[in-house]
């Protein structure tokens, strides 16, 4: 469980890894767009963005090239790639991380693993279409998250009997689907989808619970970077809520979480650091 196989490159999951955000969209939520002009100059910024977080401490960068934020509307499969594979074919010439490619869509993740991506983080769990062979024929490892409802649709009215239970629930039969597919289970890792499809008092509850999640016996990522549950508990616009999500950091790593999905690289390492320093010596 402690060492995942990505292309090329292994990533050691003994000690929590933190994942750099790079949206290559013109719509993200958190950013606005900002890597998103003409094209050489995305090119260039992506790059040194991405040569930052390493810097700062990321041992993934997980390129996105489909805002999935609530109320989003989808974008064509080859719009999608035209955003994601250039940037993709020059981050892995030149930076030494684990590239993982945030996307649903099966065309991309054949492409993608044939450029050298790492690793597949699918927001819909694989549900699409031909999304689950290409996986396999890919043979990368593979974030499932869980998300009630699409991203157009998922904050229109989100309900549970037991979030927790429920959220477990559908992540066991997705791993379960995945390995008899013939995808290896040391390859998978879970996401509880915090923001997708779930209210704040959903949100609050599944960080709290995190650690039932261990049981499932994968790695578990968290993504809590920026997101609505901490502008809706401290009234912050996305770029004041860096302390909220620290706080959510902490909390994850402290309930098992082994990949933490951020924007804030250098502050996120920093509340890792100490937060497993702490542990080591109460353990």
């Amino acid at each position: 469980m402690s060492i995942l196989i990505c292309g090329s490159r292994q990533l050691d999951l003994s000690s929590t890894q933190v994942m750099g955000i790079l949206n290559v969209t013109p719509d993200s939520f958190s950013d606005g767009g900002n890597l998103y002009s003409n094209a050489s100059l995305s090119l260039d910024k992506a790059l040194y963005q991405a040569r930052q977080m390493v810097t700062e401490g990321a041992s993934i960068i997980d390129i996105g090239g489909e805002s999935t934020r609530p109320g989003a509307e989808p974008v064509s499969v080859q719009e999608e790639m035209d955003r994601v594979l250039p940037v993709l074919e020059r981050i892995n010439a030149e930076v030494d991380a684990v590239i993982s490619i945030d996307t649903s869509t099966p065309e991309l993740i054949r492409e993608a693993a044939r450029l050298g991506a790492g690793m597949i983080n699918d927001v819909r769990a694989l549900g699409r279409e031909g999304a689950l062979e290409a996986a396999v024929a890919a043979g990368l490892p593979v974030c499932l998250m869980h998300m009630q409802g699409s991203p157009a649709t998922m904050q229109r009215a989100p309900s549970y009997s037991d979030v927790v239970a429920e959220v477990i629930d559908f992540l066991r039969q997705q791993l379960d689907r995945c390995v008899e597919a013939g995808l290896e289970r040391s390859q998978l890792i879970i996401d509880p989808g915090f923001g997708f499809g779930k209210t704040l008092e959903h949100n609050l509850l599944l960080l709290n619970e995190m650690q039932q999640l261990l049981s499932l016996g994968v790695p578990v990522l968290s993504g809590t970077s920026r997101k609505s549950m901490i502008g809706n508990l401290l009234g912050r616009e996305p770029d004041e809520r860096l302390a909220g999500g620290l706080a959510t950091v902490v909390l994850a790593v402290e309930r098992g979480a082994r990949i933490i999905r951020v924007h804030d690289v250098a502050a996120t390492v920093d509340a890792v650091r100490m937060t497993e320093a702490v542990m080591g010596q109460s353990q």
